[in-house]
């Protein structure tokens, strides 16, 4: 199940790109991180999460659908809260746009500006195809950097009771989800600074799981936000990475949210274009 996740999800962001992504026991009251509370740390933990509006990167990404080698783009990131992720890749040298992804609440638009072709397709169409419930919401925490609670939007102080909080060290807390149905989901933070490190997603019972682990911490309005995303998926017979390096980050939001796909370009069925990449 958690391998045609990867294939209909990333693999119609990634492979496209790169052809040119309760059962928990209750924690004692009187486990504490540092001076605070549980209630308290998790807090700190909400607070300290980014929660712009908007987010926009110049973007190096390696992609390793095998594990023999990465393949390196580069292009550029842009979010805009409960609106869309953009990807835009761009030709080595000649610095023109080859290849945009963009993906909504709607579902995701892959745009081959080389092949003039495209491809879209609704997320009530993915979770039908990989018998999941797929979320834009999720997708864009796990680009943003905040811990989340599937089918909802924002986290608020009304929702800490939907975590346990497990101090691992002195340097990381976990964080789990205590009712994930079929998922378990866990976020990794640091103890001092409440920042959160990775996120993982695993299907219950398996050994497939989904793990965005965040490094190399800058600075920018006022918050702490990560230059540097390892993905990787995990339980294929064949390692699935992607690494994004970002840099010249700002929060602006001066630029266009939808996409409009050329009458010329031909839509192409995402199950032949991944026979097609597949193949390749």
């Amino acid at each position: 199940m958690m391998k045609r996740i990867y294939i209909y999800l990333f693999g119609a962001v990634l492979l496209t790109l790169v052809s040119s992504c309760s059962s928990t026991k209750s924690m004692k009251k009187s486990v504490s991180i540092g001076n605070l509370s549980e209630t308290e740390y998790m807090t700190e933990v909400l607070n300290r999460a980014p929660a712009w509006d908007a987010l926009t990167a110049k973007m190096s990404m390696a992609v390793d659908l095998n594990g023999k080698g990465a393949t390196k783009v580069n292009g550029t990131i842009r979010m805009k809260r409960d609106e869309v992720i953009q990807l835009s890749l761009t030709a080595p040298l000649i610095g023109f746009e080859v290849v945009r992804a963009e993906i909504s609440p709607d579902g995701i638009l892959v745009m081959d500006r080389m092949n003039k072709r495209y491809v879209q397709v609704s997320f009530a169409e993915l979770k039908g195809l990989a018998k999941a419930d797929l979320d834009f919401h999720s997708l864009q925490a796990l680009f943003l950097n905040e811990i989340f609670l599937p089918g909802k939007k924002t986290l608020s102080a009304r929702d800490i009771s939907a975590f346990t909080v497990h101090p691992e060290n002195e340097n990381a807390v976990l964080l789990e989800v205590k009712n994930g149905k079929k998922f378990a989901y866990r976020f990794r933070t640091t103890a001092n600074e409440g920042l959160l490190k990775e996120s993982h997603i695993r299907l219950a019972g398996t050994s497939y799981g989904l793990r965005w682990k965040y490094d190399e911490f800058r600075s920018l309005e006022k918050k702490q936000f990560p230059s540097r995303m390892l993905v990787s998926f995990e339980g294929g017979k064949k390692p699935v990475t992607a690494t994004f390096d970002l840099s010249r980050l700002s929060t602006n939001s001066d630029w266009d949210t939808h996409t409009d796909v050329p009458k010329k370009y031909d839509k192409v069925e995402l199950q032949d274009l991944l026979k097609q990449l597949i193949k390749k």
